[in-house]
């Protein structure tokens, strides 16, 4: 394939944000092998236990025992290494180790309030002094030399790094099966996809080897994984938490967070590391379950009318009796945009990040791009940005103007409640890389059917463990607000904690 060519306004989107400082700052040191393997299989899925892991606590209580003296950073650390040990041949959740190096942290106990709980940072963004792969063969040896901005916060809140967390290429899959790493196997039926691209983070997280996980969302991708996996995960508003550089692309979607057990840590990290540049207010000290009862608006129709599995209509309905039963009104809705139409601007955004990044691979392995640095599904899309290069002006103009469209279907409901997957979590090798374009096409576009609108709108959204099919597979409830309707969300989120505990929820894979 020739050089790429861009136009400009082609950088953003997940691939673009995580390679921000790839071209500037990154070298190449001694080839290091991916950490991950061929899975091993477990037994299939059974119902979820009804009571917590004994010994489980979240990372809010952690770091509590560790400044009262209670535990330490070294012994709480070293517990999550083994716990690695202990599921990741299950798993294969884990892209780069660097467990001496977490050892030595913890043996000084870091400065911050985490007081070094332990934790993983997602592949695609950088931790200084750890490989970066970006989820492909064309990184082996990448050094980032610094932290990405977020990763920067966490480690000086006082974090402990085990390593990286896998990731589809480039954040570019709805499934985390890269060629560098291999399959990662969800906790719930290790024959079946976690979900991507925050897909390690949140199989680690469900397997309860870690409270939280570093996690990413370009168009779901910390929404998704917590949905397959049965963990909280909230996609922050544009701009409420550190995402990228000071180079914005011209279309902002992706946004950093985290995947997490409990409500009140991912509130507690976000608070911690929020922007606080006078965009939003802080985040309150002392959220509560939400009091006043909402407007909510429900559907479970795909916004492209592609098909939704009939165990995620049935789990979402039962959803919205739950918050019909806590006293909230829900009422029908349905979106004031054309689905097809957004999905047809938002893949050819999606398509031009593909390309960028195919070309830094390039530049970056010296090699031509093509299959043998590249997995299929991205050359795919760079050869579709290629071949419609010429609407990318029509299409970012579509984008800019789509939160105002958006934040129209919010004029008479408060939160909107829609499934966050078109189904459970499918077998392993449907979503894989590796599967004819066309087909991969549609199975993308029908499994993540319903997030992407809030990232392009900017809009704070939540998947929330609230159901499970018959088989022991977990359904994601996905409530979703404007830009700036993070508070809400999350004082929602604790009512729904309260009212449907999830802690105890725990897979067939665990460490507990």
């Amino acid at each position: 394939m020739a050089r790429i060519t861009r136009r400009g306004v082609l950088l953003g989107g997940t691939a673009m944000g995580a390679l921000a400082a790839c071209g500037q700052t990154g070298t190449q040191t001694a080839p290091e092998a991916a950490v991950g393997t061929t899975a091993t299989p477990a037994a299939a899925p059974v119902a979820p236990t009804s009571s917590a892991p004994a010994g489980w606590i979240d990372g809010t209580e952690m770091a509590a025992r560790i400044a009262s003296g209670e535990t330490t950073s070294l012994a709480e650390v070293n517990a999550a290494i083994a716990r690695t040990k202990a599921v990741n041949g299950q798993l294969n959740a884990l892209a780069t180790e660097i467990f001496d190096t977490a050892r030595a942290e913890a043996g000084h106990t870091p400065a911050g309030p985490y007081q070094g709980v332990p934790t993983f940072i997602k592949d695609l963004h950088n931790w200084n002094g750890a490989q970066t792969w970006y989820g492909s063969r064309a990184f082996k040896g990448f050094d980032p030399g610094k932290d990405d901005p977020l990763p920067a916060k966490w480690r000086a809140e006082g974090v402990v790094v085990l390593g990286k967390s896998t990731s589809p290429e480039m954040g570019l899959m709805a499934s985390t099966e890269a060629l560098v790493t291999g399959e990662t196997c969800n906790p719930w039926d290790t024959t079946r996809i976690v979900g991507g691209s925050s897909g390690g983070s949140a199989a680690l997280v469900a397997a309860r080897v870690v409270p939280f996980a570093h996690a990413s969302d370009g168009g779901g991708s910390i929404r998704i994984p917590a949905s397959t996996c049965g963990v909280f995960g909230l996609k922050p508003s544009r701009g409420q938490l550190p995402a990228h550089g000071p180079e914005a692309p011209p279309v902002d979607i992706s946004v950093q967070h985290a995947v997490t057990i409990s409500v009140r840590d991912s509130i507690n990290l976000f608070r911690d590391t929020q922007t606080n540049d006078g965009t939003f207010a802080p985040l309150a000290p002392d959220l509560k379950p939400v009091g006043r009862r909402l407007k909510i608006g429900f559907t479970t129709d795909a916004p492209a009318g592609t098909p939704v599995a009939p165990e995620t209509k049935a789990a979402l309905e039962d959803v919205a009796k739950l918050c019909t039963d806590l006293g909230h009104e829900v009422v029908a809705w349905k979106p004031p945009f054309s689905g097809q139409e957004f999905i047809d601007h938002f893949l050819l955004y999606w398509a031009a990040g593909a390309a960028e990044f195919a070309q830094q691979a390039s530049d970056y392995s010296g090699k031509p791009v093509g299959p043998d640095i590249i997995e299929p599904w991205t050359l795919g899309l760079t050869n579709m940005f290629l071949s419609r290069q010429d609407e990318m002006d029509a299409t970012v103009a579509w984008l800019k103007n789509f939160e105002s469209v958006y934040d129209t279907g919010f004029s008479d409901i408060d939160v909107l409640l829609t499934p966050t997957t078109g189904s459970p979590a499918v077998k392993l090798g449907e979503q894989a890389p590796t599967v004819d374009y066309e087909i991969l096409y549609d199975r993308v576009i029908t499994f993540a059917a319903f997030t992407a609108p809030m990232n392009v709108a900017g809009a704070a959204s939540m998947s929330v463990p609230l159901a499970w099919t018959d088989g022991g597979l977990p359904v994601g409830a996905m409530f979703s607000g404007k830009r700036g309707d993070d508070p809400l969300l999350f004082e929602l989120a604790l009512e729904l904690e309260q009212a449907r505990p999830w802690a105890g929820k725990v897979p067939p894979v665990s460490a507990f």
